[in-house]
């Protein structure tokens, strides 16, 4: 039976009149979330008090929360936990990823890459000396890049800016036939298309929850580690959550088995709550249905676009399997574009320089969504209403 994505766009809290097309970048909020979190702050907190550890399974919720993620992305039960920030699990990823391969120091990634990740890759590298760098490649040159040096390829398998996406599969090869280790980012991948972590040979992934995921502003960030290197993978980050045996009180570190090892700090009960709450909406969503919708969708908008706006550059693949479940239009008025777009009742975003980006998930965008999109744009396009001065100011998040 086909996923019914009518009954899933009925589980969203959308204002009216809006046509949502950032979910991206923040998703919109499940009408499941609010009751939920309601009920672990006044029913488990405000109740139980810090018995709710124990009586409410809040010990547990890292590892339970990333078995529902783990199907999302095609990985094993018991190979993904939650916990902390996307950069925080980047950070643990690459440094485990690097003592698992002796002798070499480079992390290969691309500049297509999101920009934190290299952020992260260039502190660890400063801080563990000259025998460790960063390479940085064009996104095509990835593949041809990993050589015998290489430690770590530290990839977002999605760009930000354009949607394409890397050939999971054949990077793992070709890194594994080299020597190397693999790192995964699925910020813009988890809950926009189908993954497949274990039949793609991925070492290590990350990803955060609060694009397709609609876990909420902040939402707790997942690391997966393939079950082969779980009890080789030294979670460089040994934090109390991390231990054998937290509650034991030795003073000397002794690593968890399996994937709980990559547990930092005190997880983040409310927001895993309303995570927890969020995924519900996944529950009767086959995933080829999801992306065979969305390439719908995304080709609509493009189709629609190129034919009424010519003054606007597709500057994604316009091939549908190379895409992921965005559209990205260029234009050197693009933030004003943007803005005016938000005024009328589009929300999009945009990234520098010229970036307009617009996220299409069938859980709660249709064809007539699509359709009157198109018609604003072409509206604001035609019209030039985006050349007024209140579209330029430039606020702090675009």
């Amino acid at each position: 039976m086909s996923t019914d994505f009518k009954a899933t766009k009925a589980m969203f809290d959308l204002p009216e009149g809006l046509i949502y097309l950032d979910g991206n970048s923040l998703g919109p909020l499940p009408k499941t979330v609010a009751p939920r979190v309601a009920q672990t702050i006044t029913a488990e907190w405000g109740q139980m008090l810090i018995r709710a550890w124990n009586e409410a399974k809040w010990m547990e919720m890292p590892l339970r929360v990333g078995d529902r993620i783990a199907r999302l992305v095609g990985a094993e039960p018991g190979s993904v936990v939650m916990g902390d920030t996307l950069s925080i699990k980047v950070w643990q990823a690459l440094a485990s990823a690097l003592e698992m391969v002796p002798g070499r120091g480079v992390i290969l990634s691309d500049n297509g890459n999101f920009p934190s990740d290299l952020y992260i890759a260039q502190g660890l590298t400063g801080m563990l000396g000259a025998d460790y760098s960063l390479r940085v490649v064009d996104p095509e040159a990835v593949f041809d890049a990993i050589d015998e040096t290489v430690a770590v390829v530290m990839i977002t398998e999605t760009d930000y800016r354009t949607g394409r996406r890397h050939d999971m599969a054949a990077l793992a090869r070709k890194a594994h036939e080299k020597g190397a280790l693999l790192v995964w980012d699925l910020a813009h991948s988890a809950g926009a298309f189908p993954v497949h972590l274990a039949r793609d040979g991925a070492d290590f992934a990350v990803g955060c929850t609060y694009k397709y995921l609609n876990s909420g502003p902040g939402g707790p960030a997942f690391i997966y580690v393939a079950p082969r290197h779980q009890e080789r993978a030294l979670p460089a980050l040994s934090g109390w959550m991390g231990h054998a045996a937290p509650f034991a009180f030795d003073l000397d570190y002794r690593p968890a088995t399996g994937v709980e090892r990559m547990r930092v700090g005190t997880p983040p009960i409310l927001a895993l709550a309303a995570l927890d709450a969020a995924l519900d909406v996944w529950d009767n969503v086959d995933m080829e249905d999801l992306r065979r919708v969305s390439l719908d969708l995304q080709d609509a908008f493009i189709a629609g676009v190129s034919a009424n706006c010519p003054d606007l550059a597709l500057a994604n693949p316009p091939e549908r399997e190379a895409r992921s479940s965005q559209v990205s239009f260029a234009h050197p008025e693009g933030y004003a574009i943007m803005q005016a777009l938000i005024a009328h009742g589009v929300i999009g975003d945009f990234r520098a320089p010229d970036i307009m980006r617009f996220g299409f998930t069938p859980l709660y965008i249709d064809l007539d969504d699509v359709a009157q999109a198109v018609a604003i744009l072409t509206r604001i396009m035609r019209d030039r209403i985006w050349d007024r001065p209140e579209y330029r100011v430039r606020a702090k998040v675009t």
